[in-house]
């Protein structure tokens, strides 16, 4: 997930002038829907290797372009925080393990570390065995506890050296290193991974990492970056599942497919065409974009005409955006068992027109201007509103434009923005609420949604918001050497979603909230007991065998002046 610049100042009033004047509530917006999801309905959450694992350097791992990111000294993460340790869960397997029994889980979605498992990156290079045997192992302890892995190939650590030999995803060649390095993947642990997720959320690595800068590698190639690193990864995507189903898939039967993020896009003005249109271009723009050419082959028609035409404006002879082939339409169209869509929030969006001498950039492209109406709940995050609705607009547009594709949602949750500890996120579990109520309308629409991955199990390194954020169930103290975990009252909530598999009865889901809080008041009163407890922890450890040790040593002093003095 990103946070996304969005405009709330000048155009607050506009945006609230203009839905008074022409909006009214919609039903998904005024009911909740009291039901069960279908039988066999996928419930999980979700981590990255970056942003738990920590181990960076241990037992063969090579560095990723996100250590030399954080390890810059340039400022490039808040506070200037490092994933070195992140949440220790290299060393945690069995607890962590343990957390997803507690949740009652049927899946859990995590990533491989590509530098952990190739450390230069090149297969041929030599493979990391000891890396090989903590996947293989940790893939064993959830199968044995009932728990389906979902594995990611690639969530944005690409092996550093990757990058500084070859320039990383502005070099096609990524594609065949990447195939080598999914086939090893497939061949390691096919056996009883049937879930493979080859990207995760592609669009915020090429635009952060490849425009902007925010996110490794750094790289502010305006206009141009982005596309070419998209356009590679698609190629890399469209080339490991190809090798999955020409090699892996008769004898492991499993399944591959992409994950990609997008928030809604909802019209300012639903009576305005052109409000409309830069709506359904701001979905092209973010969806489609990676969507179009695996389900259609090709780019959205509207990407091609703005890029092509802002293009040839800023004198440029070819699109910066980049072309398929049309072997390579007919190679990459169809890659994909199924779509993982990953879903935050939603915006309002109405229509700008940017001067193309502006320069290029892939948001002065898009012709459009994201607002937030003042009225959405604020979880703490610039970026992050809850609202429920625009989930399931999402899954209804995946669904139509698509084709009915078989989907998993792979990121959904909501971030906590407070210095101080807090398990009782009662504004969590309002967002969980809503939005997997919406998921269930989506599926009562026809959308053909098999599993959920709530985002995400633990508190963890969050890219450049260091630790500020935090969107775990289980809240991690980052400033213990042993990182504990504790559950928020979320993690109860959640629990009573996947064991009723779904809202049985208002009665019921009111019992959910409030049984919830109650055992949250409890651990949180354990919390904050706790420096006590270590305290008397260390007089028990430390000062009384101390002091007994003391009067046993002057008890033999005055023993000895005793027994001297009788003689």
């Amino acid at each position: 997930m990103k946070p996304v610049r969005v405009v709330t100042l000048c155009w607050v009033l506009l945006l609230v002038s203009r839905l008074g004047a022409t909006r009214k509530e919609s039903p998904e917006e005024a009911s909740f829907y009291y039901g069960n999801f279908p039988l066999g309905f996928s419930w999980g959450v979700g981590s990255s290797a970056f942003q738990t694992e920590g181990a960076w350097d241990q037992h063969g791992k090579g560095p990723s372009i996100w250590d030399t990111f954080t390890h810059s000294g340039k400022g490039n993460v808040l506070g200037d925080e490092t994933a070195d340790v992140a949440c220790n869960s290299y060393y945690k397997v069995q607890e962590d393990v343990a957390l997803l029994r507690e949740l009652r889980v049927s899946h859990y979605r995590f990533s491989l570390s590509w530098p952990r498992l190739l450390p230069t990156g090149v297969r041929a290079d030599g493979v990391n065995r000891k890396g090989i045997q903590f996947y293989s192992d940790f893939i064993d302890a959830l199968v044995k506890s009932n728990i389906t892995p979902i594995v990611t190939l690639h969530h944005w650590d690409l092996p550093q050296l990757l990058q500084a030999k070859y320039g990383g995803w502005q070099n096609v060649s990524m594609a065949n290193y990447f195939s080598d390095y999914a086939n090893l993947c497939f061949e390691a642990f096919g056996d009883r991974v049937k879930h493979w997720v080859t990207f995760s959320d592609p669009r915020t690595m090429a635009e952060e990492g490849y425009e902007t800068g925010h996110h490794a590698p750094g790289l502010k190639l305006q206009g141009t970056g982005l596309y070419k690193a998209a356009h590679h990864v698609i190629k890399a995507h469209a080339q490991a599942w190809h090798a999955y189903n020409d090699t892996w898939r008769s004898q492991q039967q499993g399944l591959v497919g992409i994950s990609l993020n997008c928030d809604w896009g909802e019209p300012v003005d639903l009576s305005n065409p052109k409000d409309i249109e830069a709506a359904e271009r701001y979905l092209q723009f973010c969806l489609g974009w990676f969507a179009n050419p695996i389900y259609a082959g090709d780019y959205p028609q509207v990407m091609k005409d703005h890029i092509g035409r802002k293009s040839a404006e800023q004198g440029l002879e070819m699109s910066r955006l980049p072309v398929f082939s049309l072997q390579e339409k007919s190679y990459i169209k169809g890659t994909s068992d199924f779509l993982g869509l990953g879903h935050f929030t939603t915006r309002y969006i109405t229509e700008r027109n940017y001067p193309s001498g502006q320069g290029p950039s892939y948001q002065n492209d898009r012709d459009l201007v994201e607002l937030v109406d003042p009225n959405w709940l604020d979880l703490g995050s610039k970026w992050l509103y809850s609202v429920p609705w625009g989930f399931r607009r999402l899954l209804n547009f995946a669904q139509t434009q698509y084709g009915n594709p078989l989907i998993y949602v792979t990121e959904n949750g909501a971030s906590q923005k407070l210095h101080c500890t807090q398990l009782c996120d009662e504004w969590r579990i309002q967002y969980l609420k809503g939005y997997t109520n919406e998921m269930l309308k989506a599926i009562k629409d026809g959308a053909n949604v098999k599993g959920y991955t709530s985002w995400s199990l633990l508190d963890k390194f969050e890219w450049e918001r260091g630790y500020s954020d935090r969107y775990g169930f289980y809240y991690i103290d980052f400033n213990k050497k042993n990182r504990p975990r504790y559950p928020k009252a979320s993690v109860e909530y959640y629990k009573r979603i996947i064991i009723a598999n779904g809202f049985p009865n208002q009665r019921e889901v009111e019992t959910w909230y409030f049984k919830a809080l109650e055992i949250c008041s409890i651990n949180n009163q354990m919390l904050a007991a706790e420096p006590l407890l270590s305290y008397m922890q260390i007089v028990t450890e430390i000062v009384v065998p101390t002091v007994c040790t003391l009067c046993i040593l002057i008890a033999a002093v005055l023993l000895m002046l005793l027994l001297r003095s009788l003689s």
